[in-house]
């Protein structure tokens, strides 16, 4: 998961160290902000660790009483908190795996086992999704009898713990499709809770129990809904795909505007680690009198500055491209200096 595809045209990958033809120069920027990220993984691990405990232990309460009192929708609520506590402790590993440094087969760290955590736990929860609707359709056609007054009390517990435990992930980094994917299973979880809480009054109050299973189907409903737009996320960080929110042509356009001495700037490569940690390459032309140290620090200020971007690789070439889309080698007599800004 570490490697990316994308190299510069003379082959070099964004992030490692290789020797360089002799027209090629580089320079190297450490920042600092890295800490910040460890800092708010820590503390963000620290979320998922309690919320995990809170779950997995009320998961055995909601599924015996949901035994007892014989209601889908807390069977239903309790197998959703079984994969919830599976999910969490997935998502607890990946910020484990994440923090081992990087190595030459993985250069890039292990950050995207947090994103492929997240790609699981929309799966699971379009499988949970399915499974609860199934139920319900059954039960609808084979009511079974129902305790109103157990499945009341178990939910209501049920209700304090996910409130707990969704307050606790919604405070960490809901930027990290880790962190969110485990809310939105915490946020399943309370809204099973809500539809059980609402089935038992109704029970209690007019013995209608079909209502057990419709509302289970509603729950199952909003899962699929978040959990779709979970996956989606997901994969898009997983095929490489353009940090969200950020427009390669306004890029190009501003970059050129903003920094004196800059031409052009083509060859764009965008794409996210995590969705908190955006990458990008791309070439930039230059005046024959531009100063190319400036013109790179200047290409660096607004890549954060105006587009949060502080991982980049800067080709910088004295030529304009001559060569299609600079995918090819560098046209003959052209001199270039490639600088990765890690």
């Amino acid at each position: 998961m570490g490697s990316h595809p994308h190299a510069n045209d003379d082959g070099h990958h964004p992030g490692h160290d290789h020797g360089h033809r002799q027209d090629h120069g580089h320079g190297h920027d450490h920042h600092g902000h890295g800490h910040g990220h460890i800092h708010a993984h820590a503390h963000d691990e620290r979320r998922l660790l309690l919320a995990l405990i809170l779950t997995g232990g009320f998961m055995v309460v909601e599924a015996v009483g949901g035994i007892l009192a014989g209601s889908l929708a807390l069977l239903a609520d309790a197998g959703h908190m079984l994969t919830d506590t599976a999910a969490l402790s997935l998502s607890w590993y990946a910020f484990v795996v994440s923090r081992r440094p990087a190595t030459d087969k993985r250069s890039y760290g292990q950050h995207r086992f947090q994103v492929l955590a997240a790609l699981i736990n929309g799966v699971t929860l379009v499988a949970v999704a399915g499974w609860i609707t199934v139920e319900a359709v059954r039960r609808l056609f084979d009511p079974v009898p129902i305790v109103g007054t157990t499945m009341l009390v178990i939910a209501a517990v049920g209700l304090a713990v996910n409130i707990t435990g969704f307050l606790i992930l919604h405070g960490g980094n809901q930027e990290n499709l880790n962190m969110r994917g485990a809310a939105l299973h915490v946020l399943g979880d309370l809204l099973g809770s809500v539809a059980a809480i609402v089935a038992a009054v109704v029970i209690l109050w007019t013995g209608w129990t079909p209502i057990d299973p419709i509302l289970s189907v509603l729950v199952a409903l909003l899962i699929l809904r978040s959990a779709w737009t979970l996956i989606g996320r997901s994969w898009h960080v997983l095929m490489e795909g353009t940090p969200e929110g950020l427009d390669v042509d306004r890029l190009r356009r501003e970059l050129t505007d903003a920094v004196p001495g800059v031409e052009d700037v083509h060859h764009v490569h965008a794409w996210c680690l995590t969705p908190e940690r955006p990458l990008i390459t791309f070439h930039a032309s230059l005046h024959t009198d531009a100063d190319h140290d400036e013109v790179l620090r200047r290409l660096r200020v607004e890549l954060v500055s105006r587009f949060n971007i502080q991982h980049s690789t800067i080709q910088l070439e004295s030529d304009a491209c001559t060569i299609g889309p600079c995918i090819e080698k560098d046209a003959p007599g052209k001199k270039a200096r490639e600088f990765n800004v890690q």
